[in-house]
């Protein structure tokens, strides 16, 4: 599918950097490949500086977290929220000191964090909320690419896919390649929906991710965000991110535990909104 840049308004209140990194995103070849593109009307032409919010999940990433905080370009984002899910390093310390907005959900679950940050992101009047993982294997630099067909094409939700991107040899688990074939096998199956990835780098428009009413608390998070949107009918897209190798180890993927019951909730997920 090709994509035409159009010329757009700018806003005397629209912050240029923003502008010119969105154009440059979007004037490169193929990143739209997968997006469903709908004619609007595009909100920069309408939006002041939007209030970009990244929701961090963080559990024991004492190591990673700083730089996860560092590397997010601070002319696009407004707030960094990391939640702390119950640590027992240093991470709060380390994130609070790179900066960032620190909260604490002790019920354990990705879930739960991503709830907590949804909670902070109503006080700070959010537009768009961005989810990136603390253990530094997305490139937090790539958010002006996540967020622009928000910006320039009205979408909903943009699914950073890491299978359209470039990976490091080893980033992705041997479990993790197969449940993410299966699982967008299964979302296009049961709701017609193309997927290639249930990766955690994402953007949404804060008042589509409200309507979802986002319910699960731990391993299902992602994929039920996916089918609710595609059944709510929201406007959604992929664009390709480049992942590395974690740093320290995966609490799900890292475990056969914990990809074991990833697998099973996830399953379960593409079963239970299909009624």
């Amino acid at each position: 599918m090709c994509y035409h840049l159009q010329q757009f308004a700018i806003s005397q209140y629209f912050d240029i950097a923003i502008l010119l990194q969105v154009q440059q995103f979007l004037t490169s070849t193929s990143i739209f490949h997968h997006c469903i593109l709908v004619p609007s009307f595009s909100l920069i032409s309408h939006m002041q500086k939007p209030i970009v919010s990244v929701v961090i999940p963080a559990f024991n990433e004492e190591q990673s977290i700083g730089k996860v905080v560092e590397d997010i370009p601070k002319d696009i984002v407004q707030y960094i929220i990391v939640v702390n899910n119950n640590s027992t390093d240093n991470t709060v310390t380390i994130a609070q000191n790179a900066g960032a907005i620190v909260l604490n959900e002790t019920r354990k679950g990705y879930g739960w964090a991503c709830l907590k940050g949804i909670e902070k992101c109503k006080e700070l009047n959010t537009d768009i909320i961005v989810f990136l993982d603390g253990d530094y294997s997305d490139y937090p630099q790539e958010i002006p690419q996540v967020i622009a067909p928000i910006l320039e094409n009205d979408m909903d939700l943009v699914i950073g896919s890491r299978v359209l991107g470039q990976r490091e040899k080893g980033s992705l688990t041997p479990q993790q390649v197969f449940g993410n074939w299966l699982a967008t096998r299964l979302i296009r199956i049961f709701y017609g929906a193309k997927f290639t990835d249930l990766g955690p780098f994402r953007a949404m428009k804060f008042e589509s991710l409200l309507q979802l009413k986002m319910a699960d608390k731990t391993y299902g998070w992602t994929i039920e965000m996916q089918i609710k949107a595609v059944k709510c009918r929201m406007k959604h897209c992929e664009v390709p991110v480049n992942y590395k190798r974690r740093i320290g180890k995966s609490k799900v993927s890292g475990t056969v535990k914990g990809s074991v019951l990833a697998g099973i909730k996830i399953i379960f997920a593409v079963f239970k909104y299909r009624f």
